[in-house]
């Protein structure tokens, strides 16, 4: 693990840390620096922005409520939330629940809107205005869908702010408030938290850079960018020592009925053009992903400037990995070797029988 935690540093990535759980102990890596001024290693037990891996916890708080005969998942966005899809083309009364979790409602990604100028200016500018969720929902609502409802798949950060939306009309509790009630709470997990618009990391953590621009220089983005990292679609923060720990638990059906999880492992084909490995499915909030040694792994990602994390876990929850990537390049090459880099390390990880 420590050969492939420098592989992925040599490809450029200033700090790189893995955290591996196994039935015989747990496995630490780390390689690279913690920020580019002091040198100094990157922290074993560091804070990290989840990203995009908030979608887990989100989706397995509305199937909980699913659990609970609160909402269903084929009920539809009009119903639950009247009015807020619509215009354009969208419409509310063909998208479910189902298909906001599966990311094949068709509705269009906000993200676009809120960064329509890769630079480094427009980071600086930007990254301390924060939108409600109506209105990056009323963003989105400005463009045509992709496609219509359950007829293919497209990732959209759209489908989880209404699915956060949707767990606050169910309950009359933000889903920031749930999250803390019914998972972090529960489970231990003190080191998770849903800061919001907050926007400093506690400490000790490693810092996030992020290039702009190919041959330019490696941007300090520690700070994030809270147009879209601030709502139910991504703006969690946590540890690997949680996060694995939040995975194990989520597969082995501590948080979810037998029904409901079966529903969340349901999956539908990710096409090949989306930069996903081949044979990669889509879940509820969960993504299966083929290993070489057979079978597969259950699992999400997260991604903002400066950063990139995966947390991966085996089908049966024994093996649970979280690898973090404190830099993203702006060349396409340089790019993709580093998610080749982080692929294979999570594919060695758990293929291992040790």
């Amino acid at each position: 693990m420590q050969r492939d935690a420098d592989v992925l540093r040599d490809a450029g990535v200033t700090g790189v840390s893995v955290r591996l759980v196994t039935p015989s102990g747990t496995v630490t890596a780390r390689s690279g620096v913690s920020d580019l001024v002091s040198r100094r290693p990157v922290p074993e037990e560091g804070y990290l922005r989840l990203g995009s891996i908030t979608k887990t916890f989100v989706a397995t708080v509305v199937l909980q409520l699913v659990d609970e005969q609160r909402l269903t998942l084929d009920q539809t966005v009009e119903e639950l939330l009247p009015g807020v899809v619509s215009g354009a083309g969208n419409d509310g009364r063909i998208i479910s629940v189902r298909d906001l979790l599966h990311h094949t409602s068709g509705l269009y990604d906000y993200t676009a809107d809120v960064f329509p100028d890769p630079s480094a200016q427009t980071y600086y500018t930007n990254r301390w205005h924060a939108y409600r969720p109506d209105q990056l929902v009323a963003m989105a609502m400005r463009h045509t869908p992709d496609f219509a409802p359950g007829t293919d798949w497209a990732y959209s950060n759209t489908n989880y702010v209404l699915a956060g939306m949707i767990i606050q009309q169910v309950t009359g509790r933000s889903w920031e408030q749930q999250v803390h009630d019914r998972i972090l709470r529960p489970l231990g997990l003190r080191h998770t938290d849903t800061p919001g618009t907050w926007p400093f990391l506690p400490q000790p953590h490693a810092a996030n850079y992020q290039q702009f621009a190919e041959e330019g220089p490696m941007t300090d983005a520690t700070i994030p960018y809270r147009p879209f990292d601030s709502g139910a679609d991504g703006s969690m923060t946590g540890t690997a020592r949680d996060l694995n720990h939040f995975l194990e638990a989520l597969v082995r059906g501590r948080l979810l009925t037998p029904a409901a999880l079966a529903a969340m492992r349901a999956t539908v084909p990710v096409p090949p053009d989306h930069g996903h490995p081949a044979g990669t499915r889509d879940g509820l909030g969960l993504f299966f992903t083929p290993l070489s040694c057979g079978g597969g792994y259950l699992g999400h990602g997260g991604s903002g400037f400066g950063y990139l994390v995966r947390a991966a876990t085996t089908t049966d929850g024994r093996r649970t990995v979280t690898v973090s990537a404190h830099s993203r390049p702006a060349g396409a090459p340089t790019a993709a070797r580093q998610e080749d880099a982080l692929r294979e390390l999570i594919d060695h990880a758990l293929c291992r029988t040790a």
